[in-house]
């Protein structure tokens, strides 16, 4: 295994998605950390690249879950969305508003828009129906698209060109 490449293929994925669910860049970090670990210590090795990617963002996935179980997170309150969230141009900042659905809706949007993963894909990653992921998928569009437009003209105008 070229732990180098799987690296530089992997660490933003896990990044972001740890991002999405613990909300701050230090256990974002240790989460890269952990799983990149958990990887080259079972010397896994992947059919392909779609197995590869599911099943980095699985193992994200519940680590994250496992470290938002813990009492300590339970009992300090970290706060809102972190204001240091590092978003490509073309974002046009909507991680904040993502940032602000329950979680349900925030991984099917995460998932089907960063990941590119299909209703399938994701059906299978998250353990629901497809028709479930379906309607999540479209009442997160709605929600977001209204929090958007609640904004200050801004998000409005982008939410329409971006067909959300």
């Amino acid at each position: 295994m070229d732990i180098e490449s799987l690296f530089d293929r992997q660490f933003n994925r896990i990044y972001r998605t740890a991002r999405m669910y613990l909300g701050n860049v230090q256990d974002a970090e240790d989460a890269v950390q952990a799983v990149l670990l958990k990887c080259i210590e079972k010397q896994m090795e992947f059919e392909d690249v779609n197995h590869e990617n599911a099943w980095f963002l699985t193992v994200t996935r519940n680590y994250c879950k496992d470290v938002l179980k813990t009492t300590w997170k339970k009992s300090v309150d970290l706060g809102e969305y972190p204001d240091d969230f590092e978003e490509e141009e073309s974002d046009y900042g909507l991680m904040e508003h993502i940032m602000k659905l329950s979680e349900k809706y925030r991984e099917v949007l995460y998932l089907y828009y960063y990941e590119e993963l299909s209703i399938r894909e994701i059906s299978k990653l998250l353990k629901r129906g497809e028709s479930t992921i379906q309607t999540q998928l479209a009442t997160a569009r709605k929600k977001l698209k209204i929090d958007l437009e609640k904004g200050d003209g801004y998000y409005g105008r982008k939410a329409d060109q971006r067909s959300i």
